[in-house]
């Protein structure tokens, strides 16, 4: 690495940590620390979902897709507009109604205290090791193009992100990740204008070979929806209910719209976090395909073309913002995952009862853990990763199952909201043997879980006549 280019990725790192310590006299109470006060700007929250979903996996696989392939990943960010415009008119108004620190609060209110335990402990252990091995898989990239160890790349990102999220809390994260996400999405941008000066040819004429050879496809009009998952209605649906779910049950992302002013400022931040979603795709699979033309028909590993562009194109200097741009996707997801994680554990297992002090404590205990699995494990470790990435769509049907049934006013017994819950993660790790697409699973799960508990209902309700239940409204006096 060429001494600017370590220059900018220094400065880079310590201009974060810095910015963090800085910010941490902004933090008072446990609230501050956890919901910035509940007057995040909404622009910010919005820039803040849209980098914290952004991993180091979707900076240098998107482009990936375009170089061997063509847009059609487009259509499941169309899906992820409508998932956003779902989860704005039937979850986030209850969750602002309640006026709750963690969205398990609603199934506490609901269902009772060990519901709402289930709901969390499943969030946390979904989190910790989605994105402990992610994290790894991160570290994995960023060892490519930096030439850092890997122990190196994972401890160096580790700690960084580290003193800023102890730090500074959720407001520091939620600033830190608009700055990162613009420093990213630049990152793109300067890729497409680099190569669009040093093509033989004009940028209008290389998007025409492009249309030509069909590199610019979005629609797959393909009819296996069922087991095609980029056939249109497959792909389209599949983001939906993905969005949906993700953003919707899933804490770590629904925390930053908690953290606005308002109902109508969250729903601006989550319906708005759709659309830059889909502009950013669509920058990153411009600049995958501009690479095809550069580099012509060269062989290089599956989602490894944009990181072998960058180490081996780009002049020092630009090469430095790329890679600071890298950094940016690693280090946003990792300070989401620690703050959320110890958000639902002090809210929903600790029942709101730790100090400031505490609850940082509780965020280092996290964050080392993350590290850890990072550490432990390696990239030979393949089955271990895949499973770590997927099994957040695993669990993903199945919470959302559990929300919905929370927004009826139905009767519920425990032992069938358990049932059906469980029923519909299981139905997710059958599926994956099945043939059925993956846009498909939550789908499923969702249906499976629902069916699950009517039908204990139904059956418990025949058997038992005192049908004892629990029964509480569904909304609860506002907190104070």
């Amino acid at each position: 690495m060429q001494t600017l280019d370590l220059i900018i990725i220094i400065g880079f790192l310590v201009a974060m940590a810095g910015y963090g310590i800085w910010q941490g006299h902004t933090n008072r109470t446990t609230g501050d620390y956890f919901l910035g006060g509940r007057n995040l700007p909404w622009i910010v929250a919005m820039f803040s979902i849209v980098a914290t979903e952004t991993s180091v996996l979707t900076f240098v696989s998107i482009p990936g897709i375009a170089f061997r392939g063509d847009w059609t990943f487009l259509q499941l960010a169309m899906g992820y507009i409508i998932g956003r415009m779902l989860v704005s008119a039937l979850l986030l108004p209850v969750y602002f109604r309640q006026g709750v620190s963690s969205i398990y609060e609603v199934i506490g209110s609901r269902f009772g205290p060990s519901m709402q335990k289930l709901a969390s402990t499943i969030f946390l252990v979904t989190r910790i090791l989605a994105d402990g091995v992610r994290f790894l898989a991160t570290a994995v990239v960023v060892q490519a193009v930096t030439g850092w160890p890997l122990s190196a790349s994972v401890l160096i990102i580790g700690i960084v992100t580290l003193i800023y999220t102890l730090s500074g809390g959720i407001r520091t994260i939620v600033w830190i990740d608009s700055i990162q996400f613009v420093l990213y999405l630049f990152g793109g941008i300067i890729t497409i204008v680099f190569i669009a000066i040093n093509l033989d040819t004009s940028l209008p004429a290389a998007l025409q070979t492009l249309a030509l050879e069909g590199k610019l496809n979005v629609i797959n009009p393909d009819w296996r929806i069922f087991t095609d998952p980029w056939a249109f209605f497959s792909a389209f649906t599949g983001g939906v209910l993905l969005s949906f779910a993700s953003h919707g049950v899933d804490y770590m992302m629904v925390q930053r719209v908690l953290g606005c002013r308002n109902l109508s400022a969250a729903r601006k931040a989550m319906i708005g976090s759709g659309f830059f979603v889909f502009i950013q795709f669509t920058v990153f699979l411009l600049a995958g395909s501009l690479i095809y033309l550069y580099l012509g028909d060269v062989q290089i590993e599956k989602d490894r073309e944009f990181a072998s562009f960058i180490v081996n194109n780009l002049p020092v200097g630009l090469k430095g913002l790329l890679l600071a741009g890298v950094l940016s996707a690693a280090m946003s997801t990792l300070s989401s995952s620690i703050n959320s994680l110890a958000s639902s554990t002090v809210t929903d297992l600790l029942g709101g009862n730790a100090s400031l002090k505490q609850s940082r404590i509780i965020s280092l205990g996290w964050a080392a853990l993350l590290i850890g699995i990072a550490l432990v494990f390696d990239e030979s470790d393949n089955a271990i990763i895949v499973l770590g990435l997927k099994i957040a769509s695993f669990t993903y049907g199945g919470l959302l199952g559990l929300f919905l049934l929370s927004i009826t006013r139905r009767k519920f017994n425990t032992l069938s909201l358990s049932t059906g819950l469980l029923a519909g993660l299981g139905t997710v790790f059958a599926l994956e043997f099945s043939g059925i697409a993956w846009t498909w699973y939550i789908a499923c799960s969702v249906i499976i879980n629902i069916s699950v508990v009517l039908t204990v209902e139904s059956f418990m309700k025949n058997r038992f006549s005192d049908g004892q239940h629990t029964d509480k409204p569904v909304f609860s006096k506002r907190r104070q």
